[in-house]
């Protein structure tokens, strides 16, 4: 997808809404618009379907041009969820996810199949949900049916609206990661809006900070925004604790998943006894009829169950998946007394558990990495100095290695070892007119000249080629 030159100005204004922006998303990406409130990233995203007619520019979706395109038609091609879902009451769930299907002339029967594919790929049981009504639902699972239906005609462009920002903080972090899960197995172009640069870094395969009237300010990965912001006005949204966050850009899946113990709820109470004996470990872990996590069962609570495990054991409160985050496994560690969370699958089913040690050994490996990466950066830094003005290089190393003769000799500051009438021993000037300054130092060491103002050694350093890296 290419966005040439949009700029957007509604009436009655001289002020562009969003001004003259240019960037170039791949097929497949996942790219998240992030920036302040009223700095025109709904606006942009929705040039892209034209819900907003662009006042100038053009938009090329898979090498075409569909900025004169019939704008309904368009629209049937690019799936687009919001906040709230938007899902229309008055259907059903079914009827929701059927929508632009029928819209474009599928089949009844191909129609039902995908309402029951689009219901399982979310994680909503078919049968349980297809006839509910909107108010039936969670807000959670509105949400999941919104995304559904946005994908239920298989677009290859999906727009995403701040569509997590109006339900809790829990369910948000699970529907991010059921969109991770999601695009790993579907590869579609999404455009995501959001205000919460965590959430994009948490998403996005490339992140677009945006300034007022959707200015970019950075264009890059979250590990180059991390690491190299463009400008003060990116590291504001980058905050403090720039290595926490890269906890966010690590999987579940790529740390170590450790296989755990555990039993059935329908297990005789000697066959529990039977396992934990054998396992080695002082805790198990029991699986519901559904093979979800269900409780956690220690030596103790199995000896004083007197027969019955139904108040026995610890309930396991929050599980994550293999798409979670570090950030989101530490967490869920953190809450747990004992410093380990169950890992789930699609459906909630056991996967195996995380602890806080393979956890400890990641952000260690983490923080190490940006120790290094910083080293190297600095040095990449003199190099290019060093390039763009040898002479000067080397003048400031002149300079450099007089002080480090002057400061071994005595004296300390600017004056340090200065013999010149007017200069204290200790490299302080005597103040201006007296006798002991016939030489017009002025206090600090600064010299002033009969034929101009003072001069000092302000040395003018090279910009950095590295900020600034995306698109601006």
């Amino acid at each position: 997808m290419e966005l040439e030159n949009l700029t957007k100005i509604y009436a009655g204004t001289t002020v562009p809404a969003v001004e003259n922006v240019s960037l170039e998303i791949k097929a497949g990406e996942t790219v998240v618009f992030v920036g302040p409130s009223g700095g025109g990233k709904t606006t942009l995203l929705k040039m892209i379907n034209r819900l907003i007619e662009p006042s100038s520019g053009r938009i090329r979706i898979g090498g075409e041009d569909v900025t004169d395109m019939d704008p309904v038609k368009l629209r049937r091609k690019i799936g687009y969820a919001i906040q709230s879902s938007g899902l229309f009451p008055h259907l059903t769930v079914a009827q929701n996810i059927a929508l632009v299907p029928k819209m474009i002339g599928w089949s009844k029967s191909r129609v039902k199949e995908r309402v029951e594919e689009m219901l399982d790929l979310v994680g909503l049981d078919p049968v349980e949900f297809r006839g509910r009504y909107p108010r039936q639902l969670s807000g959670g699972q509105q949400q999941r049916v919104g995304v559904a239906r946005a994908l239920a005609a298989d677009p290859p462009v999906l727009l995403m609206d701040e569509p997590f920002g109006a339900v809790d903080p829990i369910t948000r972090d699970h529907l991010q990661d059921e969109l991770i899960r999601l695009q790993h197995e579907l590869h579609k172009t999404i455009v995501f809006v959001t205000h919460d640069f965590d959430e994009a870094i948490k998403i996005g395969d490339r992140i677009a900070v945006l300034r007022d009237r959707s200015k970019i300010a950075q264009f890059d990965t979250p590990e180059a925004i991390l690491t190299n912001p463009a400008d003060d006005f990116v590291s504001g949204f980058v905050g403090a604790g720039a290595a926490l966050k890269r906890l966010n850009l690590t999987r579940v899946r790529d740390v170590g998943i450790t296989d755990w113990p555990t039993v059935s709820v329908d297990d005789p109470l000697q066959t529990i006894f039977d396992k934990l004996r054998d396992a080695g470990h002082n805790e198990l872990l029991m699986l519901d009829r559904r093979e979800r996590p269900y409780k956690w069962l220690r030596r103790g609570d199995l000896s004083r169950a007197k027969g019955s495990l139904s108040r026995a054991g610890a309930l396991v409160q929050d599980t994550v998946t293999r798409d979670a985050t570090l950030r989101d496994a530490l967490e869920a560690v953190l809450t747990d007394n004992a410093g380990r969370v169950a890992v789930t699958g699609r459906r909630g089913e056991y996967e195996g558990v995380v602890d806080m040690q393979t956890l400890m050994n990641s952000v260690h490996e983490l923080l190490e990495e940006d120790r290094l990466e910083a080293i190297e950066h600095r040095h990449e830094l003199e190099e290019i100095q060093e390039e763009q003005d040898p002479a000067h290089h080397g003048q400031v190393t002149a300079l450099e290695a007089e002080e480090e003769g002057a400061g071994a000799s005595g004296g300390t500051g600017a004056g340090a070892g200065d013999t010149r009438p007017g200069v204290a021993s200790g490299g302080t000037a005597a103040p201006d007119g007296s006798p002991e300054n016939p030489g017009g130092l002025r206090p600090g060491g600064s010299a002033v000249s009969d034929a101009g103002p003072e001069t000092g050694r302000g040395e003018s350093r090279p910009g950095d080629p590295h900020r600034g890296g995306g698109a601006g």
